[in-house]
């Protein structure tokens, strides 16, 4: 019988993600029932987001995964056995696949792919980083023309997709990122209005002087240091979006945040939010990324690892900052 390889949880990460955390292990390959069908997963995406579900939280927003369970990931797979009516062999779909190589569904949680669309900008577009980046952006920010919009980890897969999206709404896009390269590639590329290093010890400075008339939006993805001076030039009625504080994630325990007291004296709105809260208006916001993409208004680059084998190590390059465009493992 043929068998695949699965990344299953062992271990609670206690603050860095190690090796040891994770298992690869090896398993028969199923046949489907009536009414389901197999998956062969080709692709998977890794996601900030995967360090809060090896957590043992279960106060959060999605229950964690269960010590000795396949690894939570999004995936792209092809149906290549089926007993079901809608997704004959050859159907390419999207969804929680796990971190495996095959898997059984129902079609519960799995979205078709619209044909033409490569893999690539299927997973770096139009799923979980898009649609986080669209609704974060116009349900939560809701962008005017004019307004000055601030982005942390501007270049990542989420960041960079909120300010061209934004650009063509007429803001005025600040990216902070962490190095010089990926300062040019928001810029030059993707037509961000200006690009600060965190990491610079004049970072306040430099954030001064590119948003003379302070900030009225605020994407927040990292925490760290750069929150702070942002918070502070923030303007009266801003709104600040916060999808994920990646720089705190694998600390053991996290900074303290700016003092609340400008939250009152600028009447900020602040809106923490996660994308499982959403499930009901993927395919709505799929539609809408898509023919941003068809259109040529969105750009992307990628970052392949291969092999599932890699996978465990190449999700540590979302917490270094080492990847260049959205990480992807291709199977």
């Amino acid at each position: 019988m043929q068998t695949y390889r699965a990344v299953h949880l062992v271990a609670r990460p206690q603050q860095e993600i190690t090796a040891d955390v994770f298992t690869l292990a090896t398993a028969n390959i199923p046949e489907p029932q009536e009414g389901e069908f197999l998956i062969k997963v080709t692709h998977l995406s890794l996601d900030p987001a995967m360090r809060g579900w090896m957590s043992a939280d279960e106060n959060s927003y999605i229950p964690p995964v269960k010590l000795g369970d396949v690894m939570r990931a999004s995936g792209v797979g092809e149906v290549v056995a089926s007993r079901h009516p809608d997704y004959p062999e050859g159907t390419r779909v999207m969804g929680l696949t796990g971190m495996q190589e095959y898997l059984i569904s129902n079609g519960a949680g799995m979205n078709k792919v619209p044909q033409g669309l490569p893999t690539e900008a299927v997973l770096a577009v139009i799923s979980l980083p898009g649609v986080t980046a669209y609704h974060g952006l116009f349900e939560v920010l809701h962008p005017e023309s004019g307004q000055t919009l601030v982005i942390t980890a501007a270049a990542g897969s989420v960041g960079s997709l909120v300010g061209q999206m934004a650009k063509n709404q007429g803001v005025r896009v600040v990216g902070v990122v962490g190095n010089e390269e990926k300062a040019r590639w928001i810029t030059e590329e993707l037509g961000f209005d200006a690009a600060l290093n965190y990491r610079e010890q004049d970072f306040a400075k430099q954030l001064a002087i590119a948003t003379p008339d302070g900030i009225d939006l605020f994407f927040e993805n990292t925490g760290g240091v750069a929150q702070g001076p942002i918070f502070a030039r923030m303007n009266a009625h801003g709104r600040i979006a916060v999808c994920g504080l990646i720089a705190e994630y694998n600390k053991e325990q996290p900074d303290p945040g700016p003092s609340w007291i400008n939250i009152i004296k600028r009447r900020l709105s602040i809106q923490g939010f996660t994308m499982p809260d959403h499930f009901d208006r993927f395919a709505e916001y799929g539609q809408a990324l898509g023919e941003m993409l068809v259109k040529g208004e969105l750009k992307y680059r990628t970052h392949m690892i291969s092999g599932i084998e890699n996978a465990p190590d190449a999700i540590k390059l979302l917490f270094s900052g080492d990847n260049q465009g959205k990480l992807i493992v291709q199977l």
